[in-house]
C-alpha cells in the first residue's frame, strides 16, 4: 500500500507547479524561471501538435514571455494535484483551466483550454520550494473560444519589444 501521508515534499512539489500558473499569470518572468532545471522537456502535443523537445530552460521562458505580455490577461486555476516522490525525484499531475483573454471587454477574443499537467521534478535546495521542473507535459481535454488569439498576443509581445 502507498503511504499517502502528508509530507513537506508533497506540498512542496505541489506549490512548485502552482509557481508555474503565478509566474505566467503576474508576468514575473524571474519567478518563473527559478522553477524549473538548466534543461526541461516540454510536451505540448496535445495543445499545438509539436512534438515534445528538451530545451534550456531559458530559451522556454522567453519564448512564452511574447505570447503572455501580448494578452490583457491569463489565468491558470491548477487544482487536485496528485504528488509522488521517492527520495530527490518527483512526479505531479495538475488539474488545469487556463484562460486566455486578448481584450477584456471582447468575450469573442477569450480562449479558454481544460486539461491536466503531468510533470516530473527533481529535488533543488536552491529553488523556491526546494523543487525544480525537468518535464512538463501538457494534455489538452477541451477547447472553449477563440484559439486565434494566440497568435495574435505572440505579434503584439513581439512588437511591443
Amino acid at each position: 500500500m502507498t503511504d499517502r501521508t502528508v509530507h513537506p515534499d508533497r506540498l512542496d512539489v505541489a506549490e512548485t507547479v502552482y509557481r508555474y500558473a503565478v509566474g505566467i499569470d503576474t508576468r514575473d518572468w524571474i519567478l518563473y524561471r527559478s522553477i524549473f532545471a538548466a534543461d526541461v522537456e516540454i510536451d505540448f502535443e496535445s495543445y499545438n501538435g509539436v512534438a515534445a523537445a528538451t530545451m534550456p530552460a531559458d530559451a522556454w521562458v522567453q519564448n512564452l514571455v511574447p505570447v503572455f505580455t501580448g494578452l490583457s490577461a491569463t489565468q491558470h486555476a491548477m487544482s487536485n494535484p496528485i504528488t509522488t516522490v521517492a527520495a530527490d525525484a518527483a512526479t505531479c499531475r495538475m488539474y488545469i483551466q487556463a484562460h486566455h483573454v486578448l481584450d477584456a471587454d471582447d468575450p469573442d477574443s477569450w480562449f479558454t483550454l481544460g486539461g491536466y499537467y503531468d510533470d516530473r521534478l527533481v529535488r533543488d535546495p536552491g529553488a523556491p520550494a526546494g523543487w525544480v521542473l525537468t518535464a512538463v507535459r501538457l494534455t489538452v481535454l477541451w477547447r472553449r473560444g477563440d484559439p486565434g488569439i494566440m497568435p495574435i498576443a505572440r505579434q503584439r509581445g513581439l512588437d511591443a519589444r
